[in-house]
This record gives structure tokens, sequence and C-alpha cells, in this order.
């Protein structure tokens, strides 16, 4: 991580969004997330469980 100092902070400048109803209008994005995970157990002594988990998110602007 980099440490800024206190002038580069007061230095630093923001600016409002547009409202709300500008921003629907103006810029539009569909987001897909999608989830899945698979796990197998063998029915037999000492057996272990392991599961593979993947997550997809897809964004469209």
């Amino acid at each position: 991580m980099t440490k800024i100092t206190a002038a580069e902070l007061a230095a630093e400048t923001a600016e409002a969004l547009p409202d709300r109803d500008t921003l629907a209008v103006v810029n539009w994005a569909g987001v897909a997330a999608f989830n899945s995970s698979t796990a197998a157990n063998v029915a037999a002594l000492w057996s272990a469980a392991a599961s593979h988990a993947t997550q997809t998110i897809a964004v469209i602007q």
C-alpha cells in the first residue's frame, strides 16, 4: 500500500455525481452473477468431501 502525505490528501478534489434520474437514462449497466458449486463424498470410513466453487460476474454497459 502506498502512503500519501497530508499535502497530497489536501490536494485531492471531488465532484458530485449527476442526479439518479440522469444516470438511469444516460448510463445503464446490466449485471448478471452466477454461482455454482459441486461436491462429492463417498460413503466410506475416513472419507472427505471436496468442493469446487466458481463465481462469474458479467457487466454489460
